[in-house]
C-alpha cells in the first residue's frame, strides 16, 4: 500500500499549463548504509500526476492507494539529498506501479 503524503503544483513542460501531482510514499521501509558508514531508514517515494484541483489533493492527504513503487532506469540527472545537501548523479527514478503489474 501507498500513502498520499503531500502534493505539489507543477507546470507542464509541453504547454506550460498548471496541474497538481500527489506524492506517494511506500509503507515498506528500508535500512540503508550511507557512503559515510552510517545507517538510516528510508521509504520509496514518487509523484503521480492528477487532474484534481487543490482542495481535492488536500483531502487526499493520508489516504491509502493500492500498489507499489518501482525503480525505473532513466537518463542521468543530478539529485540533492535533502538531509545532507550532497549532490549525487542518479540514473533511475521511482514510478507508481498499480496492483497486479509486474515490477520493472
Amino acid at each position: 500500500m501507498l500513502t498520499v503524503t503531500s502534493y505539489a503544483n507543477r507546470t507542464s513542460t509541453t504547454d506550460g499549463s498548471q496541474y497538481f501531482s500527489l506524492e506517494l510514499t511506500s509503507d515498506d521501509t528500508e535500512v540503508v548504509l550511507s557512503q559515510n558508514g552510517r545507517y538510516y531508514v528510508t521509504a520509496k517515494k514518487c509523484f503521480m500526476s492528477s487532474t484534481f484541483p487543490e482542495p481535492v489533493c488536500k483531502s487526499m492527504l493520508g489516504k491509502q492507494i493500492p500498489g507499489g513503487i518501482s525503480k525505473v532506469e532513466c537518463e542521468p540527472y543530478e539529485f540533492t539529498i535533502p538531509e545532507t545537501g550532497e549532490v549525487i548523479t542518479r540514473q533511475h527514478r521511482y514510478e507508481y506501479l498499480p496492483v497486479g503489474m509486474a515490477t520493472v
